[in-house]
């Protein structure tokens, strides 16, 4: 009766001839040297070089994946892995199989995921031709600055293709990409679902292909940054929002008393009139993070926010609407004011700095009040499956 495995090495692979034996072997090797029962497990996503062929010669088990996409194969074969505990990494030989002692030490003292690192800031190694220096020096860096940023992860290398997890702690991530971005899913959603995260320093060696590498740099460095961006509203539309409505809230208040003259700049009406076009962004943008954060705690795309329930709770659809109707009462009586002024002059042209100086508050009031209304109207849609839960 065979022991079943407790890791399970799933290696995606998609044409892979050229190195695929010598990861298996190293792969087998780094089992028997951490001392623990393993398989290695091939994800195949459409190989046409024999690859198939490499892997059943040499003892890996493989599984075919017909969705193409990297995103696919690893979740395919993962799916299909029986150990408790998984380990992933490239078929290109420029992660080393052999040296996964650490990985597995850091899943015996309990970690949820145990991220590779490569780059210098967290102890990895990067060996001369291993990585281009446009991933170095930016991609990767970048990339990584922004992922802790957004999101305190505290991995120094955000897209390391070698990392273990537990089997248990993948099913809390609910990975739903296909693509190369199933990287950046995995880290995310791990530090948003609090799991126990920790990282262990390896070696980048240059990878033996002869052909190019799936990766495109530019295509795939986008919809990594997108889908950070997609699942951080905080920084997509709260930060900026808050700064855009202040800019202008104070231009739009302090233009209203009057002109203000900096040397031979004049600032007036027109500047005015940006600064209420830049509240009036900044509002929608604000209105664009809550909708977001409630639209994706609603489909569990990210953990519950206490301060959000609790502001949604307290700002009920009919204070929404109770607000938006003052503010739209207000605006209407500031635009009646500049009307009577206007019928008072017979219709004639008014001073153009006065006039202006009430219709553009007028006006401001009365598209915030709609955004108030009707954004009320949406987030009461949006709270029947986030406030209600409760």
């Amino acid at each position: 009766m065979s022991v079943p495995p407790q890791i399970s090495i799933v290696m995606p692979c998609l044409n892979e001839a050229a190195t695929l034996a010598n990861c298996i072997r190293k792969a087998r090797s780094g089992i028997r040297e951490a001392g623990i029962q393993g398989e290695v497990l091939v994800a195949d996503n459409g190989s046409t070089d024999g690859s198939r062929e490499i892997a059943v010669r040499e003892g890996a088990r493989v599984v075919t994946i017909e969705s193409k996409g990297y995103g696919n194969a690893l979740r395919g074969g993962i799916h299909a892995a029986s150990g408790d505990w998984i380990l992933i990494g490239d078929a290109d030989d420029s992660y080393d199989f052999s040296s996964i002692k650490p990985f597995v030490e850091e899943l015996r003292r309990g970690c949820d995921l145990v991220m590779g690192c490569r780059l210098p800031s967290g102890g990895g190694v990067v060996m001369p031709g291993a990585m281009p220096w446009k991933h170095r020096w930016i991609g990767n860096p970048i990339l990584t600055f922004i992922g802790r940023l957004f999101f305190k992860c505290p991995a120094h290398d955000f897209h390391c293709g070698m990392r273990a997890f537990t089997k248990t702690g993948y099913g809390r991530m609910n990975l739903k990409t296909v693509g190369m971005e199933f990287a950046s899913e995995m880290v995310i959603k791990a530090t948003l679902a609090g799991l126990a995260i920790t990282e262990v320093s390896i070696v980048l060696h240059p990878d033996g292909r002869s052909r190019a590498p799936h990766l495109r740099s530019w295509r795939d460095g986008w919809r990594h940054l997108r889908f950070m961006l997609l699942f951080c509203p905080r920084w997509l539309f709260l930060i900026p929002g808050i700064g855009i409505s202040l800019v202008g809230s104070v231009g739009l208040v302090v233009l209203g008393l009057g002109r203000m003259i900096f040397g031979k700049a004049v600032l007036d009406v027109g500047t005015m009139m940006v600064s209420s076009m830049l509240l009036l962004a900044g509002t929608q943008l604000l209105w664009l993070a809550v909708f977001t954060r409630s639209f994706a705690m609603a489909e569990g795309l990210l953990p519950p926010n206490p301060k959000l329930r609790k502001i949604l709770k307290t700002f009920s659809l009919e204070w929404g609407l109770l607000l938006g109707m003052l503010m739209g009462v207000a605006g209407t009586v500031l635009l009646g004011r500049a009307f009577l002024d206007w019928q008072q002059a017979g219709f004639q042209g008014l001073s153009y700095g006065t006039n202006l100086r009430r219709i553009i508050p007028a006006t401001t009031l009365i598209m915030l009040g709609i955004q108030f209304l009707f954004g009320s109207f949406f987030l009461g849609v949006l709270g029947l499956k986030t406030v209600d839960r409760d």
